[in-house]
C-alpha cells in the first residue's frame, strides 16, 4: 500500500516537473525566445502549455508543503504569461469596425446557424471527468470553430441560457469582432485565469483593450469626446452638424458596436464559470463609451432653449425613441441599469425641451418688437419665418401630437395678447393643432400692430392683405398643415386678406373715383344742359394730380404674389376704367371745345389701364420716372 502511494507521489512529482519545465520555458522574464514568440501562434505549443497549466493547477489544489509552494510560484509565472497572451490576441483583433459593417441594413443580418460552444464538455455543467477528457475536447472544439470561421458567418451566436437576445429588435445587427478560433483561445485562457484567482486581471485586460477598440470605432464614426460643458459652448451651426452625425452614429453604436461587444463577451466568458463575468467585462468595455455617447444628447436636452433648436431636438427625440428598445435589449443587465435610466431620462428631457421651446416661440412671435415698416407693404420677415416654422412643425406631427398634451392658454387680463375664442375649434382639434392656430392668431395680432407704423392708410391695408394672403397660401401649400389648421379657420383667414384688399381699394382710390362724379359740374338751375367749364377743368386737374400721385406712390409698393397682384389690378380697373370712360364720354366735348384741352385731358382710357398695370411692382422712384418718360 505504501509502495503504491509512493508511486502516485513520484508520478505527481514527475508530472509537476514536466509541466514546470514547459511553463518556465515560456517565462518572458527569463528567456529572450519567450519574449519574441507567442504561444498561441503555434497549435502544438498551445496544447502543451495549457496541459501544463492544468497539471500545475491540479497539484496546487491537492498538494501541500514544498511542492505546493513551487506550484504556486509556477502558477504566477503561468498567469503572467497567459495574461500577455490574452492581451496579445485581443490587441491583434482590436481594429475599429470596418466601414462595410457600419452600414446598417433595414433589417438585421441573419444569424449563423453554427454555434460556438465554449463549454468544453458540450454542456454548461462542470463534472469531475472534465480534466481527463479536456485535451481531446479542446482539440475537437478548435477544429469545429475553425470550420465555422471558414463559412464567413457574420454573427456567431452563443447559447446564453438567459434568453436575452430573444428580445432583441430586428434592427440589431451583431457582427464578428474577433475570429472564432481566437475567441476559443481567449475563452481557454480566461477559464484558467479565473480558476487560478486572476479574475480581476482578466477583466481589466479585456476591458482596456476592447474599450480602446470601441473608442477607435467611435472616432471613425465621428463621435468626439466632448463634455456636457463643451457641447453647450458650441455655436448652434456647429451643433446642428454634430447632431446629424450623432443620430447616424448612435444607431450604429447601439445596434452594431455595443451589441457585437456584448455578444463577444458572452462567447469569451459564458463558460468560464465565474458568476456574471461576461456582464462585468461588457460593462468594463462599453460603460465609458456609452456614457460619452449619451452625454452629447443629454447636453442638448438641458441646453438653453431657443426656437431654432426645436427641430434638431425633435430629430434627437425621434432617434432616441426609435433606439430605446435596442438600448433596453443590449443593456438588459442589472449592471447596466444606469445606461437605460440615462437614455430614458434624456428622452424625457428632450420632450420637455420641445414643449418649452414651442411655448417660448409663441411668446417670441407675440413680443417681436420691430417697428420699422417693411418697404412697399410687402411680406414681413416675421411672417415668412413663422409660417415656415409652423410648416416644419406640421411635418413633425406624429411626434408632437404625443408631446403636446395641453391646449394654449392666454392671459385674459393682458391687453397685449389677442382675444380669441377656441371653443368652436376645440371639439375637432387636438392640442397641437390649437397651438398652431394660436401662433397664427398672435402673428396676425403682431402684424396688426406693425401696420400702424405706416403713415399711408392704404399701404397699411396692403401690408395686412399681403401677409394674410401669404399665410393662407402657406397653409394651402402644406397638406399636413392644412389638415391641422382645418377649413373652418382657413376660411376666416381667407376672409381676412379679402377684407384687407377691400379696405385698401377704398383708402387708395375713393378720392380718385370721387373726381369722376357729376355733382358740382352743372351750372345752377340748368342741370340738363349747363356745364360749368371752369369746374370741369378743375375736376380734370384734380383727377390728373391724384391719379399721378397714386401711380407714382403705388408703383413703388409691392404685391409679391403674381396672381394676387393681377387680381388686385383687375379689381381696380373694373371700377376705375368704366368710371373714367363714362366721365370722358360725358364731358370730353366741353373741354375740347375750349382752349388748351391737352392741359386737362392728359390721359386716355388705354393709358390709364396701362399705368394701373404698373402698380405693385416695387419700382424705385428712379425706375418710375424712367418708365413715365419712355
Amino acid at each position: 500500500m505504501e509502495q503504491t502511494h509512493a508511486g502516485v507521489e513520484d508520478c505527481s512529482v514527475s508530472g509537476f516537473e514536466s509541466a514546470e519545465k514547459v511553463i518556465i520555458r515560456w517565462d518572458a522574464t527569463a528567456s529572450e525566445e519567450a519574449r519574441e514568440k507567442m504561444i498561441f501562434n503555434d497549435p502544438n505549443e498551445v496544447k502543451l502549455y495549457l496541459n501544463a497549466v492544468d497539471e500545475i493547477q491540479k497539484i496546487v489544489s491537492s498538494s501541500a508543503g514544498d511542492i505546493e509552494n513551487r506550484a504556486n510560484s509556477v502558477i504566477q509565472i503561468a498567469m503572467a504569461r497567459l495574461e500577455d497572451e490574452f492581451r496579445n490576441i485581443l490587441v491583434c483583433h482590436s481594429s475599429p469596425i470596418n466601414s462595410d459593417s457600419l452600414m446598417l441594413s433595414s433589417s438585421s443580418s441573419s444569424s449563423s446557424s453554427s454555434q460556438l460552444e465554449v463549454d468544453e464538455d458540450g454542456t454548461s455543467s462542470n463534472n469531475g471527468n472534465e480534466d481527463d477528457d479536456q485535451e481531446e475536447e479542446e482539440t475537437d472544439l478548435l477544429k469545429r470553430s475553425s470550420s465555422s470561421a471558414i463559412t464567413g458567418s457574420a454573427a456567431v451566436r452563443l447559447p446564453t441560457g438567459r434568453g436575452s437576445y430573444s428580445r432583441s429588435t430586428s434592427s440589431i445587427r451583431e457582427i464578428e469582432l474577433i475570429p472564432i478560433e481566437s475567441v476559443v483561445h481567449l475563452s481557454w485562457i480566461a477559464r484558467r485565469m479565473v480558476s487560478a484567482g486572476y479574475l480581476r486581471e482578466c477583466i481589466q485586460v479585456y476591458g482596456s483593450v476592447r474599450k480602446s477598440a470601441v473608442d477607435s470605432s467611435f472616432r471613425r464614426l465621428g463621435i468626439e469626446k466632448l463634455s456636457i460643458g463643451d457641447v453647450q459652448r458650441l455655436n448652434w451651426e456647429a451643433l446642428e452638424q454634430k447632431i446629424r452625425r450623432w443620430i447616424r452614429a448612435a444607431k450604429i453604436c447601439v445596434r452594431v458596436v455595443f451589441a457585437s461587444e456584448k455578444l463577444l463577451c458572452e462567447h469569451v466568458f459564458e463558460s468560464v464559470g465565474a458568476v456574471n463575468i461576461h456582464e462585468a467585462c461588457f460593462m468594463e468595455t462599453v460603460k465609458g463609451p456609452a456614457i460619452q455617447l449619451f452625454n452629447f444628447a443629454e447636453a442638448i436636452s438641458i441646453s438653453r432653449r431657443s426656437p431654432e433648436k426645436l427641430f434638431k431636438i425633435l430629430d434627437l427625440h425621434d432617434a432616441l425613441i426609435e433606439l430605446l428598445p435596442d438600448i433596453e435589449s443590449v443593456f438588459d443587465l442589472k449592471s447596466s441599469d444606469s445606461i437605460r435610466v440615462q437614455a430614458a431620462e434624456i428622452l424625457s428631457r428632450l420632450a420637455e425641451a420641445a414643449r418649452g421651446i414651442l411655448s417660448e416661440f409663441e411668446n417670441a412671435v407675440l413680443r417681436e418688437p420691430s417697428r420699422v415698416p417693411v418697404p412697399g407693404g410687402t411680406i414681413h420677415p416675421l411672417t415668412r419665418y413663422v409660417m415656415n416654422y409652423i410648416s416644419l412643425i406640421s411635418e413633425y406631427r406624429p411626434t408632437l401630437i404625443d408631446l403636446i398634451m395641453s391646449k394654449p392658454s392666454r392671459n385674459a387680463t393682458d391687453s397685449n395678447t389677442p382675444d380669441f375664442d377656441f371653443s368652436e375649434l376645440e371639439n375637432n382639434k387636438g392640442p397641437l393643432a390649437l397651438h398652431l392656430i394660436w401662433i397664427i392668431v398672435i402673428l396676425q395680432f403682431n402684424l396688426e400692430g406693425k401696420s400702424k407704423y405706416y403713415k399711408n392708410a392704404a399701404l397699411s391695408h396692403l401690408f395686412i392683405m399681403n401677409n394674410a394672403h401669404y399665410i393662407v397660401q402657406k397653409i394651402k401649400g402644406s397638406p399636413e398643415l392644412r389638415e391641422m389648421i382645418g377649413d373652418l379657420y382657413l376660411r376666416k383667414l381667407t376672409g381676412k386678406f379679402r377684407q384687407a384688399a377691400t379696405y385698401y381699394q377704398r383708402a387708395a382710390w375713393v378720392k380718385v373715383l370721387y373726381c369722376l362724379r357729376d355733382e358740382g359740374l352743372h351750372t345752377k338751375g340748368s342741370f340738363s344742359s349747363g356745364v360749368s367749364r371752369s369746374a370741369l377743368r378743375e375736376r380734370f386737374k384734380s383727377f390728373n394730380a391724384l391719379f399721378e400721385e397714386v401711380h407714382r406712390v403705388q408703383s413703388q409698393w409691392l404685391v409679391p404674389d403674381s396672381q394676387l397682384r393681377e387680381e388686385l389690378k383687375i379689381s381696380i380697373l373694373e371700377k376705375l376704367s368704366p368710371a373714367y370712360r363714362s366721365f370722358l364720354g360725358r364731358f370730353r366735348s366741353h373741354i375740347e371745345s375750349g382752349k388748351n384741352p391737352e392741359n386737362y385731358i392728359k390721359i386716355s382710357v388705354e393709358d390709364l389701364e396701362t399705368e394701373v398695370l404698373d402698380l405693385f411692382e416695387g419700382y424705385s422712384a428712379t425706375q418710375h420716372l424712367r418708365r413715365r418718360s419712355e
